[in-house]
């Protein structure tokens, strides 16, 4: 029996696409040769719709929480925000793009439960969705993730009136299998390695999976990645995608793939759109309201960050050198390396200075565990130690541990809880010595080093130190709150007393974006007077949400 089209529609669509994404992501990956053969796109799809099924959940758990359900606008714009901040590659920001789109109509259209306006709407939000993806492209090119969204909703067109919304979600998906097979006769580069488009491919699993969510049916069929055969061998994908590499690479064309979300009005991102296509090529930007996710390929990556940082603020930085998309020659692996989540620019440019891969993010944005086993993936090692530097990262970075492991990496995931104890961790690593004595060695670093933060209260609250106000200090000690005041500096050093009363021989300070200048000075001449024979080390960590970090061995 057809389900309708509701909240609980979207949570099972973003469960099926996830599985077929999973299913289907090597097979996609080996025929990615536009607009760059370096064979991610499947992993990109998945990496996108793993962020964007996690959004739906925390909207479910929320609304549990008071006691209630989400609705249609809910769960489809948490898809969709989930999606955009979590976007991978050309293909993860286009797919973005059309969830926002479909959300532009179905978030409006709150009485879905007819069966009539329910097909209606989802013929209109696919319509959007297509629309909106031409308008987030630079430079539209046909035969690609754009035609396949653009026969979807045609299809979905000429179904409506004819049932409900299961059979226009059924129509499109045919729409777009039909459009898929034509690709390499609109695309030169498909054509030469007999390939059809990636992204489409993707495009046609997630429309798939959408007809089976409001069918109540799963009918598992196969994605048709070449012209000529349904569903190749794995090593007959390989070859077709190294032979377009060889072919159509270009060595001329854009050296990187920068992307990153940016907080900036609609003015500035409209003269961003205009410097990124001076720049180079492959341009989509999407989102909205205020919160957009920008790709572009470019030669020069440094301006190419400098014309975020001109509009607006950009943030969840990753920067790719397309010098591997040739495969000519596979870089030598590590012996060992660390992966560490951290939760600033600052952090970041430390650890990669002590040859560490770090995982950028801001608060209320976690990565998934998608996110976490790519970087193990970039951190191209034989060993590798993952810090996840927060507690409810715990079972995240478990998961992407076992992923992992299955892949044949040896992986240790060494319990830090925050970012300070990452810290102490990576002062002891030593890929010298033997596995085990490193975990050992840093599993010990951490666990010495006790860890407060200082945050300023949302609203009243009760905690363990009493009642806060809404802009109260607040002074977490190993995760609790065990100070509340209202100056930064006075509340901090009642921290670093508190901490010292117990011994330490170091202190470390990690400012965040919001610090005063003055506070690191102060800080430091506080311990210098207090806590003879106490060392203290600053670093400019760039967080948002915690002012300060604070560490004590």
């Amino acid at each position: 029996m057809p389900n309708p089209l509701d909240a609980a529609a979207v949570r099972a669509w973003c469960g099926l696409a996830l599985e077929a994404l999973g299913r289907e992501r090597e097979r996609i990956d080996a025929i990615n040769v536009y607009p760059v053969a370096d064979g991610d796109t499947g992993t990109n799809l998945y990496l996108t719709l793993e962020s964007a099924a996690r959004a739906v959940e925390a909207a479910f758990d929320g609304h549990a929480s008071a006691g209630t359900a989400p609705g249609l606008a809910d769960a489809i714009g948490a898809m969709a925000h989930g999606a955009l901040i979590g976007a991978h590659g050309n293909s993860g920001t286009i797919v973005a793009q059309l969830l926002r789109g479909m959300t532009e109509v179905l978030a409006a259209d709150a009485a879905t439960a007819d069966a009539g306006r329910a097909a209606e709407a989802l013929r209109r939000a696919l319509r959007r969705a297509a629309a909106s993806t031409y308008e987030a492209v630079a430079h539209p090119v046909e035969g690609t993730v754009l035609t396949v969204a653009t026969a979807a909703a045609d299809a979905a067109e000429r179904a409506a009136g004819t049932g409900g919304a299961a059979e226009v979600a059924r129509a499109a998906h045919e729409g777009a299998r039909s459009a898929l097979r034509a690709t390499p006769g609109q695309l030169a580069v498909l054509g030469r390695a007999g390939v059809v488009d990636a992204g489409g491919c993707g495009l046609v699993a997630l429309l798939g999976a959408l007809a089976d969510a409001l069918s109540g049916e799963t009918s598992v069929t196969p994605v048709a990645v070449r012209a000529d055969a349904p569903l190749p061998e794995a090593a007959g994908c390989e070859a077709a995608t190294r032979a377009a590499a060889d072919g159509c690479h270009n060595p001329d064309g854009p050296a990187f793939e920068v992307i990153y979300l940016l907080e900036a009005g609609d003015d500035a991102v409209a003269r961003l759109r205009t410097r990124l296509d001076g720049l180079g090529d492959s341009l989509v930007v999407v989102g909205g309201d205020g919160l957009w996710n920008v790709h572009v390929h470019v030669d020069d990556a440094g301006a190419a960050v400098e014309a975020g940082i001109e509009a607006g603020r950009p943030y969840r930085i990753r920067i790719t050198h397309f010098g591997g998309a040739t495969r000519v020659k596979e870089p030598a692996m590590a012996a060992r390396a660390v992966v560490a989540v951290v939760p600033g620019a600052g952090l970041a440019g430390l650890c990669s200075e002590v040859g560490a891969t770090p995982v950028a993010v801001r608060p209320g944005e976690p990565p998934a565990s998608g996110e976490l086993v790519q970087a193990i993936r970039q951190a191209h090692a034989r060993e590798v130690m993952l810090l996840p530097n927060d507690p409810e990262l715990r079972h995240t970075a478990a998961a992407a541990a076992e992923q992992a492991r299955t892949e044949g990496v040896r992986v240790a995931l060494i319990p830090t809880r925050s970012a300070v104890q990452g810290i102490a961790a990576l002062a002891v690593h030593e890929p010298g010595r033997s596995f085990d004595e490193d975990v050992v060695a840093m599993t010990s670093a951490a666990g010495a080093t006790r860890y407060a933060e200082l945050a300023v209260a949302e609203r009243q609250s009760w905690t363990m130190a009493g009642v806060c106000q809404a802009g109260d200090v607040l002074g977490l000690i190993d995760g609790d709150v065990a100070v509340i005041g209202s100056d930064l500096t006075v509340t901090a050093t009642t921290v670093l007393d508190r901490m010292l009363s117990a011994g330490g021989e170091m202190v470390t300070l990690v400012l965040g974006a919001q610090a005063p200048p003055s506070l690191a000075e102060r800080l430091e001449r506080h311990v210098h007077e207090r806590h003879l024979a106490v060392d203290t080390v600053v670093y400019d960590g760039g967080q948002h949400g915690a002012p300060l970090l604070i560490g004590v061995e």
